[in-house]
């Protein structure tokens, strides 16, 4: 699990600063010179396409007091950083899904768990799943139990604002694309939405319901490598 944490460390570093120097990006064409800006922006629609475009300008460095050749290399340095973090960041995804994989084939083979999501809630859970007794305790760790807050004759629950945050958002991120792609999970949303429920709290539940399975699959993945 170690190796997996020490890859995610870099890799989240590696998505943070590829997202940043987007935005610079996106910030240096809004006042780079107009001619320069209109041949930029009206062939890509998208950052990462325009920085493909940036990092092919060509500045005159013998003329860089001109604001536009200034601007063009300003550009290119920035696309030039951007796109050489954007390939570090999918050599690591293909790192990380290499010790995924093997360390958690059954958890990987869910629906909407990919390489990432499945990263993150080993590191969570640890090389030790054993010291969480039950997947209550696993779910009370990503902070998708639920948190009694009724009042009078309501009776209703809330979610959880400690635990991991990140296994949370994980486990979040899980049950949204289990919401548009799988036919059981949407069939649920709309019979719970139906007894009045709203949209956070039918995502509480589901939340609950993927680290009850989470938790067992992780298990079994975790026991079998151990015995390797």
């Amino acid at each position: 699990m170690e190796a997996i944490r020490l890859l995610r460390v870099a890799r989240s570093g590696a998505v943070k600063a590829h997202t940043a120097a987007l935005c610079q990006l996106g910030e240096l064409l809004v006042t780079a010179p107009e001619p320069l800006r209109q041949q930029l922006t009206s062939q890509r629609k998208t950052l990462p396409g325009r920085a493909m475009l940036c990092a092919r300008l060509r500045p005159d460095r013998t003329r860089l007091e001109d604001p536009g050749q200034a601007a063009k290399l300003a550009l290119r340095a920035v696309a030039d950083r951007a796109l050489a973090l954007r390939q570090q960041v999918r050599q690591l995804d293909q790192q990380l899904s290499r010790l995924v994989t093997r360390a958690a084939p059954r958890t990987t083979a869910l629906l909407g768990v990919g390489t990432v999501h499945a990263s993150q809630l080993l590191v969570t859970a640890g090389q030790n799943l054993q010291r969480l007794r039950s997947e209550a305790a696993f779910a009370h760790l990503c902070a998708a139990d639920p948190i009694p807050a009724s009042s009078g004759k309501t009776t209703r629950h809330r979610l959880n604002p400690g635990g991991d945050r990140d296994a949370n958002m994980t486990l979040h991120m899980v049950a949204v694309v289990r919401l548009r792609y799988c036919q059981r999970t949407r069939a649920y949303a709309q019979r719970r939405t139906a007894q009045g429920k709203s949209k956070r709290e039918v995502l509480r539940c589901r939340k609950r319901y993927l680290a009850r399975q989470l938790y067992h699959t992780l298990q079994a993945d975790l026991a079998a490598l151990n015995n390797t």
